[in-house]
């Protein structure tokens, strides 16, 4: 295991710092801040699929960003579900097919791009100070008001109402999923929309600062925050106001709110999103949840099983029972 915790220690860990007092209060501001309708254009796409409709979904969100979405609907004479799937750091959107999967169960598929990443969404904000090779690090040193991800999570909740909106999709069945940093925004549109029904979460990104300080620059996903140190506050002298600010980003801080059933997967060999990083988060939840443990799996494409179980989780399939 890669992690210096142990497992019984983990599955009491909650994280090194607490969910800052003005936490509530400050997102309750952002929402307050947004359109109560946000303008969006809906194109359908002639995709040559028997029984799939298939949409380009852009929106105008904070910051004069635009944000894409791919939207596959199965064809019915009623509202479907719905599966919003959320990407790794620093890419994009799946292909439009790897959603059929689920089009032939009647789950239609929604997929953001993650603005100012390799997609087609349009990040239109600009930060002043350190803004090299990454989004953590991105506005945080003029407080939680300007950190990139804030942004992000006001995406996701913009998305999730619009598509909530349409009238072929079924807004009490609503779902998300994603892994990394898509596990994280998938744990963050269930915190932020209470409709989620179930989420799905692998090994997510974006928890627990502090602890990921402790285990040093071993990632890439992580390394702009030890560069930022590096050339920037060598002394750490600025460690505790930016840990601070990041905590309003923290999904770990998010977990409380989430009412929905929530399925997270973790490989305790993972040295990108720390197991204990994970656990923090999974042990906030306070709806009904499960926890797979995976112990010789890292940050990793999980292909032996997984995917049938996920699937089985969202539709009810049983294809791990055959």
């Amino acid at each position: 295991m890669i992690d210096t915790m142990t497992i019984n220690q983990m599955e009491d860990y909650k994280g090194r710092q607490e969910k800052p007092n003005g936490f509530d209060r400050f997102w309750e501001n952002q929402f307050s801040k947004l359109p109560n309708k946000a303008t969006f254009n809906l194109e359908e796409k002639n995709g040559q699929v028997p029984n799939v409709k298939f949409y380009e979904l852009t929106f105008k969100s904070t910051k004069n960003s635009t944000i894409y979405s791919k939207l596959v609907v199965p064809h019915s004479n009623k509202p479907v579900p719905v599966i919003f799937q959320f990407h790794g750091y620093q890419g994009q959107s799946p292909d439009w097919s790897t959603h059929l999967n689920y089009a032939q169960a009647g789950f239609a598929m929604v997929s953001m791009d993650v603005r100012g990443q390799a997609g087609k969404s349009i990040d239109g904000a600009s930060y002043s100070g350190n803004t090299i090779r990454g989004h953590v690090v991105r506005g945080m040193m003029n407080g939680p008001e300007n950190l990139f991800f804030k942004e992000v999570y006001l995406d996701v909740y913009q998305l999730i109402r619009i598509v909530q909106g349409l009238d072929f999709i079924d807004e009490k069945n609503m779902n998300s999923y994603g892994a990394s940093q898509g596990g994280a925004l998938a744990l963050i549109a269930a915190a932020l929309v209470p409709d989620i029904k179930k989420t799905a979460a692998i090994y997510p990104f974006l928890s627990d600062f502090n602890r990921v300080l402790e285990f040093g620059n071993q990632s890439e996903a992580y390394e702009e925050l030890f560069r930022f140190f590096k050339f920037n506050d060598p002394l750490h002298e600025k460690e505790t106001s930016i840990l601070d600010t990041l905590s309003y980003i923290d999904v770990k801080n998010f977990a409380s709110k989430i009412k929905g059933d929530v399925l997270m997967i973790t490989g305790l060999e993972d040295n990108i999103c720390f197991p204990s990083t994970q656990y923090a988060i999974f042990n906030q939840i306070v709806s009904h949840k499960e926890h797979l443990i995976l112990p010789e799996y890292g940050h990793e494409d999980m292909n032996v099983k997984i995917k049938d179980i996920l699937y089985d989780y969202f539709t009810g399939s049983h294809l791990t029972t055959y």
